[in-house]
C-alpha cells in the first residue's frame, strides 16, 4: 500500500537530494505505525485524510529522528523531547487518522465491538 511517493516527501521537505532509500525507510515506517493503529480498516488506496497525516509523520522521520527539542551552541546543551521522535503520533494526527477510517475519536467513546462485526459508519464527504 502507497501511502504518499518519493516524490511528494522530497516536495513537502523541500530536500530534492533525498535518496529513494530514505524516503522508502520513512514510508515504511510511518505505514507501520498507521496500520498498527488503524488496523485492516484502512483501504488500498487510502480514505481521503490519511496522506496528510502519512506525510507529516514521514516528515518528522526524516527531519528529527532522534527528537531533538532544543540546542545551544555556547555550553553544548542539548534537550530531547520524551515523546514524538521519529515516527510517533501526535492526539492530533491519531484523531484525524481515526476518523478518516471511520474509528471513533473521541475519549468519551469506546467501540468493544470486534473489527468484524460490521462496516464501520461511513463518513459523508462532498464531492
Amino acid at each position: 500500500m502507497i501511502l504518499f511517493t518519493p516524490a511528494e516527501l522530497r516536495t513537502l521537505l523541500k530536500r530534492p537530494t533525498l535518496s529513494d532509500a530514505e524516503c522508502e525507510l520513512a514510508h515504511d515506517m510511518t505505514l507501520d505505525v498507521i496500520a498498527g493503529e488503524v488496523g485492516s480498516r484502512m483501504t488500498d488506496p487510502p480514505q481521503f485524510g490519511i496522506k496528510s497525516v502519512a506525510l507529516a509523520m514521514g516528515a518528522r522521520v526524516l527531519t528529527n529522528p532522534g527528537g531533538l527539542r532544543s540546542e545551544q551552541a555556547g555550553g553544548m546543551l542539548q534537550s530531547y523531547a520524551d515523546t514524538e521522535t521519529g515516527v510517533a503520533m501526535s492526539d492530533d494526527e491519531r484523531r484525524r487518522l481515526r476518523r478518516a477510517v471511520g474509528m471513533a475519536s473521541g475519549a468519551s467513546s469506546l467501540d468493544i465491538a470486534p473489527e468484524d462485526a460490521g462496516l464501520p459508519v461511513p463518513v459523508w464527504r462532498a464531492q
